[in-house]
């Protein structure tokens, strides 16, 4: 081997090297990651790669959580929007693809919102099939048997 400076020679042979460039954008990748955060976990190195991880964690599981949330969104508002057209969302997509209607949740959530128009004919359409198909038609709770709960009315003065 050959050493251009005694600095290199010195890092060949000694048992531990001298910290060089390589260990100092190790570091600067870090503590850049970091910077956001307050206190030792952004000065710290070892603090910083412990926050660090979490940080990274946090956001695996995050984006995890986003989809799961936006999924019961759109669910959300097809049923409320599907609700105001007098059918429920869960038989408004039942129905659509024994129309031949294949649209997602996302796309139905996004008529819902912006095309209101479209989304009452698809309605239209949905609560035709359902009306025609039996398995499709469920039963409503516009009047449910109250006989069983008991109010104040119903309570007798003990005097």
């Amino acid at each position: 081997m050959v050493f251009h400076t005694l600095v290199l020679a010195g890092r060949a042979f000694i048992r531990n090297p001298i910290p060089g460039p390589d260990i100092f954008w190790k570091r600067r990748r870090i503590f850049r990651l970091t910077s956001y955060l307050y206190g030792r976990r952004r000065n710290c190195y070892r603090t910083a790669i412990r926050a660090l991880h979490h940080v990274l964690e946090d956001c695996t599981r995050g984006r995890r959580v986003k989809k799961q949330d936006m999924a019961i969104l759109w669910e959300t508002r097809i049923d409320s929007a599907a609700r105001e057209h007098g059918i429920s969302g869960l038989t408004m997509r039942e129905a659509l693809p024994r129309c031949n209607i294949f649209l997602d949740r996302k796309t139905l959530a996004d008529l819902a919102i912006w095309e209101p128009r479209t989304f009452k004919a698809v309605t239209d359409v949905a609560k035709g099939r359902a009306a025609s198909d039996e398995d499709l038609t469920y039963p409503t709770k516009d009047k449910e048997d109250l006989s069983h709960f008991a109010t104040k009315g119903m309570l007798k003065d003990p005097k």
